[in-house]
């Protein structure tokens, strides 16, 4: 791959995670400032996400593998994408704010896909050089973070409006991208292969089923942190929240260094218990953190996500993929996606809202026992530890399943 080539593909994945980085992370202290949202409201909103990520294999299949190039449909999809994104800023009121988001949702989802299919299509040896090309994507987030922190933003409108001239610019420059044909021209068209159904086979194995199901489960914990965790931030008084939150994406970076590693080193097992493990202390510590003295707990919680995420999704990955073997480890990934960030997150984003409605303070919408909110997630991540210790068997050599 030629050096151009590779910035332009980092150049691409820089914006793609810069968009989603700038306005995701703080849309619910918005919605709760701007739209006196409730705690459902709010959660609501983040579901449209795990909606649209259910719905977007279709699209892609159907449409963009089979009669578009990826860089043009993305192109289009993007600058759609801006036009929502501004018009996120002139609705003042819950229900239209929703059906806003989904419809952004359902035009960002699928270019996650595109780009990557993008990337890929450049490339001569992609397990060496997507990594490279990926940690740009990390990069845009964290950026984001500084710049929606730093210019003490995250309560305005002015978060969509960064994300939608980012979108606008992605948009234009996608026609400018390597040229890549669709990959699925000429073929028939079936919902079961879109769906993963090959992978299936998977779900005989009882190691892998367990799996399977715990990682369905332990997306509620995961959806308290995405939809709440600024809100609470900022509620205690922490100063720049979603500036000090990037130290989760940091920390992300550090520790997915030593999968490879650890994976080989104390199985698969003890990996993912280690994942949850870390829920149930990042919620333990924002339960008890506070801006005060306890301010530390809020920043370990913070931190803790380079655990809580890379010990239990990036193992996921990998597991799924060593079980599926060559032949549908596509379809595999496809499977695990749609039971974490589509069907996990949507059934997380619903139960999230519920608890923080309980627990809102009589006549604030705005002031919540956050302890109390806490202890919910904190207590389902225990729930999934026992059940995943009891029941979960797998050789430290792992066998595949198909």
């Amino acid at each position: 791959m030629k050096t151009t080539t590779g910035v332009s593909l980092g150049l691409m994945m820089f914006l793609e995670y810069f968009i989603w980085g700038a306005w995701y992370v703080t849309m619910g202290t918005y919605m709760g400032e701007h739209l006196q949202s409730s705690g459902v409201q709010i959660g609501a909103a983040y579901s449209a996400l795990a909606l649209a990520t259910i719905i977007s294999p279709f699209f892609v299949g159907l449409v963009a593998d089979r009669y578009f190039a990826a860089q043009r449909i993305m192109g289009v999809l993007h600058l759609l994408g801006a036009a929502m994104l501004f018009l996120a800023t002139q609705v003042e009121s819950n229900s239209p704010f929703y059906w806003v988001i989904l419809g952004y949702s359902l035009l960002y989802m699928p270019t996650i896909a595109l780009s990557n299919s993008i990337a890929f299509s450049q490339m001569s040896d992609p397990g060496k050089q997507f990594p490279w090309i990926r940690v740009f994507g990390t990069l845009g987030w964290i950026v984001a973070g500084f710049t929606v922190g730093g210019l003490a933003i995250e309560k305005s409108n002015t978060t969509f409006l960064i994300a939608a001239a980012a979108s606008a610019a992605l948009g234009l420059y996608s026609f400018a991208l390597p040229n890549t044909p669709p990959k699925a021209k000429g073929e028939e068209a079936s919902f079961g292969k879109m769906l993963g159904k090959d992978a299936f086979v998977l779900l005989k194995s009882k190691s892998y089923l367990i799996f399977f199901i715990a990682a369905i489960l332990v997306c509620i914990p995961l959806s308290f942190y995405y939809g709440f965790a600024n809100p609470f931030l900022n509620e205690v008084g922490l100063d720049k929240p979603a500036q000090k939150m990037i130290l989760g994406q940091f920390s992300e970076a550090i520790f997915i260094v030593a999968i490879p590693f650890l994976f080989n080193r104390i199985g698969v097992k003890k990996m993912l218990l280690l994942g949850m493990a870390a829920w149930v202390l990042r919620y333990v510590a924002f339960a008890y953190g506070d801006a005060g003295s306890n301010t530390w707990m809020l920043y370990a919680g913070i931190i803790l996500h380079g655990i809580c995420y890379d010990f239990f999704f990036v193992t996921g990955y990998m597991y799924t993929e060593k079980k599926a073997g060559e032949k549908i480890k596509n379809a595999a990934q496809g499977l695990f996606t749609f039971a974490t960030y589509g069907l996990g997150m949507l059934i997380g984003t619903w139960f999230s809202g519920i608890i923080v409605d309980k627990y809102t303070i009589a006549g604030a919408t705005t002031a919540h026992d956050w302890k109390s909110i806490w202890y919910v997630p904190a207590i389902i991540a225990v729930a999934v530890i026992v059940y995943f210790t009891l029941f979960f068997r797998e050789k430290k050599e792992i066998s595949q399943a198909a």
